[in-house]
C-alpha cells in the first residue's frame, strides 16, 4: 500500500471505517470461526494496526458483538415495523429461507458461530441462547394466533412445532452450505411446516 493510499484510508470518516471493520470481521469469522480468527488478521485485512481496530471496538469479543448486532439488525429490517400474524408469519419464515439462499456470507457466519457457541465460555453463547428463545417464542405466538383463528388444529403442540421448525431451518442451512445444489431451503422449509401444522400456507405477498 502506498503512503498516499494509507493516508487516504486514515482520513475516512469514523462511521465508514467502523462499518468496514465490521464487514471484514464478518467475513473473517464466517471463514474461520471466532476462535481461529485473530484480531491481528482482521486488522491486517482492514489495513490497520490492532490498536487501530481496538480504537473502534474494545476487544475481539466486542467486535463479535458488533457483528452479531449487525446481523440482527438485518433481520429486524426485513421483518418491518410489525411482524406478520398467524400463518402469515410462517410464510415469512419460508421467504426468509428463500432470501438466505442469496446471502451465503451471512448464513455461513450464523452457522459457524452458532456451532461454536456451545463451547464453554464462548462470548456469543448468551446471544445465541437468547436468539433461539426469542425465535421460538415468535413461532409459538404465530401458531397460537393461527389456532385462535381456526387455521391450525387445537391438538398441534405449538411448543414442539416451534422447536422442530427452527431446527429444520438451521439443519437445511448446514446442508445447503456443504452442498448448495442439493437442497432448496425455501421449498423444504415450507414442506416441513405444512406437514407439521396440517394445512397449506398463504401465498407469498407480491412485491
Amino acid at each position: 500500500m502506498t503512503r498516499a493510499a494509507a493516508g487516504a484510508r486514515v482520513r475516512r470518516p469514523p462511521a465508514e471505517r467502523r462499518a468496514e471493520i465490521l464487514r471484514i470481521a464478518m467475513e473473517t469469522f464466517a471463514e474461520r470461526g471466532f476462535q481461529s480468527a485473530s484480531l491481528a488478521e482482521i486488522a491486517d485485512r482492514v489495513g490497520l494496526t490492532q490498536a487501530g481496530v481496538l480504537h473502534y471496538f474494545s476487544s475481539k469479543a466486542g467486535l463479535l458483538t458488533g457483528v452479531l448486532d449487525l446481523r440482527d439488525s438485518t433481520d429486524i429490517e426485513e421483518l418491518g415495523s410489525e411482524r406478520p400474524r398467524g400463518l402469515a408469519f410462517l410464510r415469512h419464515l419460508v421467504e426468509t429461507a428463500r432470501r438466505n439462499a442469496e446471502r451465503e456470507g451471512i448464513v455461513r457466519l450464523y452457522t459457524v458461530l452458532a456451532a461454536e457457541s456451545v463451547t464453554v465460555e464462548h462470548p456469543a453463547q448468551t446471544w445465541f441462547r437468547g436468539r433461539y428463545q426469542g425465535l421460538r417464542a415468535l413461532v409459538v405466538e404465530a401458531l397460537d394466533e393461527a389456532q385462535g383463528a381456526g387455521e391450525v388444529a387445537e391438538d398441534v403442540d405449538t411448543g414442539t412445532a416451534a422447536r422442530v421448525i427452527v431446527a429444520t431451518m438451521d439443519g437445511l442451512q448446514l446442508q445447503w452450505l456443504l452442498e448448495p445444489g442439493s437442497v432448496d431451503m425455501a421449498e423444504a422449509t415450507e414442506v416441513a411446516i405444512v406437514r407439521m401444522i396440517g394445512r397449506d400456507l398463504p401465498p407469498a405477498a407480491r412485491r
